[in-house]
């Protein structure tokens, strides 16, 4: 086998080197020369330097509408669902932009879940607020901070009137607002409109490398015409709502069994603790000068005299206890004073306004009770108007009116927002209820220590209320337990807002549902069956015990309640959207 010797060419300056480069460089003039050259950085900054335009603008262009919106139409976002990767490169975008807190979030995105284990499908999904035709949060607002941009259609929320009530966060079927703790209110998109004014995307559809997001024109009769049935993607809320006025686009279709993957994920939402307060002591309140009513016919005149001062003011007291517990769910209480503002639109507004004008009667009531009456701890004192006695007649049905008023703006004010598990039956069942197993309650206890520190032998005074309050207590708790306790019959509906309430009761919160029953049943039935009914065979200092025990009792059950009606709340949301 013969071999071949195979020649290298030598790289030299006269051999190898182009002709341009037939003359080499000293290495240091050849080191400045390359030290003069441009980075790829500082190319980069040249380039946008010398451009009069900005170099992506006909990208940014063809995703916004070539024309302003006219009469009838407005901006809306439009999403390519074919196109959308789920690389959250809109959310990153949206919160720096926006100089959002670390916990804030105003765009979000999920993912729809569906088919079978032959053809699995998937679609990821973009959502940010959706500037609806019919802003709920707009309505409910109390404030007045919300404002839809009558050329634009944009919703915008003004922070500076903003109380931090989160009342649009319950309004809002999306859950679009959100709460800003350091800053005490809520906050949410407003579509970039300073960008859009001055022809600029808004961050979330400059920033999505597939172009997925945009910016449309929608015509508004036409939306609301398409809103009456069906939602924006499955598992979302319905339109119907609120007429939300993005459009999501897919040239494929989805299965009939698409929900999103979060859909069945069943989570306690926020429990709301001075809500909690506020509503079942103005139930309390109201309930007691409901019940207070009642002492005119089945208390002796002597007994009359000595328990109703007492008992008006224990439940005046409870009441402006629980407007004062409500201040403390502003996140700036010192604008409190705006929430008369929304009285045309928001039930909370209404609710305000009713509860003030009950706390008015009530206090003028109470006053009026103590100088009609005279107790013998105040015969030191001077005399009040003589109005007072005469004006009892009609002081009394007005706290009774104001009190029912107040009470029935609670329930509307969560049936307004259109979650089914505060739907208004279910709420003015439990609202109406708890006034009159507290209002029960609490004037029992009233009137058998009143009567126990005036009186050396009160049972013969106290035997007709008792016969009365015994068997309405039983029945009442009774009535009210089993009402709440219903909802577990639709544990096994797999797509409905009642079945994931009644999974949640029996799952994360079924220690809490446990106690509830357990105080209810204790303090509502065991206790007055047991003492009240026959009063005779119970000394006198065990029957004052067993009433303040029943009330404390049944005041922690009714305040276990309200924590589960706040957390066993589930309704449809956004893929996504974290309650």
């Amino acid at each position: 086998m013969s071999t071949s010797t195979v020649r290298l060419p030598i790289l030299d300056a006269d051999v190898a080197a182009p002709a341009s480069h037939k003359t080499r460089l000293p290495l240091l003039d050849q080191l400045l020369s390359d030290q003069r050259d441009m980075s790829a950085v500082e190319r980069f900054s040249q380039l946008h330097d010398d451009a009069t335009t900005p170099l992506m603008e006909p990208v940014y262009r063809a995703l916004l509408p070539a024309t302003a919106p006219g009469p009838g139409q407005q901006y809306a976002f439009s999403v390519n669902l074919d196109a959308c990767s789920g690389c959250k490169a809109c959310v990153t975008a949206c919160h720096s932009l926006n100089g959002l807190d670390e916990s804030e979030t105003w765009r979000s995105v999920g993912v729809l879940h569906g088919g079978d284990v032959t053809a699995p499908f998937q679609q990821n999904v973009t959502s940010a607020c959706h500037h609806c035709v019919e802003p709920a949060c707009m309505k409910g607002c109390p404030v007045g901070a919300y404002e839809k941009d009558p050329v634009t259609g944009i919703v915008k929320h003004l922070d500076d009137q903003c109380i931090g009530c989160q009342y649009c966060i319950f309004t809002c079927a999306y859950e679009v607002p959100q709460y800003n703790a350091k800053k005490g209110i809520v906050r949410k998109c407003d579509m970039c409109s300073n960008r859009l004014a001055e022809g600029e995307a808004p961050a979330c559809v400059q920033a999505c490398p597939t172009q997925a997001i945009s910016i449309q024109l929608v015509d508004v009769a036409g939306t609301v015409a398409a809103s009456k049935s069906g939602s924006l993607v499955p598992g979302a809320p319905a339109n119907k709502i609120s007429v939300p006025t993005t459009t999501y686009v897919s040239k494929s279709g989805m299965p009939a069994n698409t929900l999103p993957a979060d859909f069945h994920a069943m989570r306690p939402a926020h429990i709301h603790t001075p809500l909690v307060w506020m509503l079942v002591l103005t139930q309390l309140s109201v309930g007691a000068f409901w019940v207070g009513g009642a002492f005119e016919g089945l208390l002796p005149p002597a007994a009359l005299d000595a328990v109703r001062p007492w008992h008006g003011l224990l439940a005046l007291a409870l009441g402006l206890l629980a407007l004062g517990a409500s201040t403390a769910h502003l996140g700036r209480p010192q604008y409190a004073f705006r929430a008369l503002l929304g009285v045309r639109t928001s039930w909370l507004s209404r609710e305000i306004l009713s509860f003030g004008a009950f706390a008015g009667a009530a206090v003028t009531y109470a006053a009026a009770l103590f100088q009609a009456d005279r107790p013998s701890v105040l015969a030191a004192l001077p005399q009040l108007p003589s109005w007072s006695e005469a004006a009892l007649p009609v002081l009394a049905p007005t706290v009774a009116i104001t009190g029912a008023l107040g009470v029935y703006c609670s329930v509307m004010l969560y049936h307004a927002t259109r979650r089914t598990w505060w739907h208004g039956y279910a709420t003015g069942f439990k609202f109406t209820l708890t006034s009159v197993v507290l209002g029960l309650a609490f004037s029992t206890a009233a009137a058998i220590v009143v009567l126990a520190a005036t009186h050396t032998d009160p049972l013969p005074l106290l035997r007709p209320w008792l016969r009365f309050a015994a068997p309405a207590l039983v029945l009442s708790t009774s009535l009210k337990l089993v009402g709440e306790l219903l909802v577990v019959r639709h544990r096994r509906d797999e797509r409905g807002d009642l079945g994931r309430s009644a999974r949640l009761l029996l799952g994360d919160l079924r220690r809490l549902l446990g106690l509830r029953a357990g105080l209810a049943v204790f303090g509502g039935v065991l206790l007055p069956a047991a003492f009240f009914g026959a009063p005779e065979g119970v000394p006198l200092g065990a029957l004052v015990t067993v009433s303040l025990l029943s009330a404390a009792l049944l005041l922690a059950g009714e305040l276990v309640e309200r924590v589960l009606f706040f957390a066993a709340m589930s309704a449809p949301r956004m893929p996504g959207v974290v309650s």
